[in-house]
């Protein structure tokens, strides 16, 4: 069963080109995140622009570009490569999105937040 710190979906739900998002919380902490399935590679990402923090998607789910090789900031028209988050475009060409862990357990996409910064696990990843 998943916590408030954990998303889970059914990756037949999230085909190529297309996205699903979700809502992380850990310690009264909201994180919106969304989920992109890029040429069937998933990725992960914190649903927030680097340039000034908005959400990208302005219309609710929508994150790929009109051809659908990239991914974009509805308000500032900043363009990220689906893969690696980089941004290759626009105010904040250079900066990346925020990647979120993901992992396919057999048909199902585990997204969890990051351990805290400081705790036991998070020094065991170092």
């Amino acid at each position: 069963m998943a916590g408030p710190d954990e998303w889970r979906c059914a990756a037949v739900t999230v085909p190529p080109g297309h996205s699903a998002t979700f809502r992380l919380e850990r310690a009264g902490r909201t994180v919106s995140g969304f989920v992109v399935n890029h040429d069937g590679h998933y990725r992960a990402y914190v649903n927030r622009c680097p340039h000034v923090g908005t959400p990208l998607d302005l219309w609710p789910n929508e994150f790929f570009t009109e051809d659908g090789r990239a991914l974009i900031c509805s308000t500032h028209g900043a363009v990220y490569e689906p893969t690696s988050g980089l941004c290759t475009a626009g105010p904040c060409v250079g900066d990346r999105l925020t990647a979120l862990p993901l992992v396919v357990d057999g048909a199902t996409l585990v997204v969890r937040l990051p351990p805290p910064t400081g705790s036991p696990a998070a020094a065991a990843d170092e």
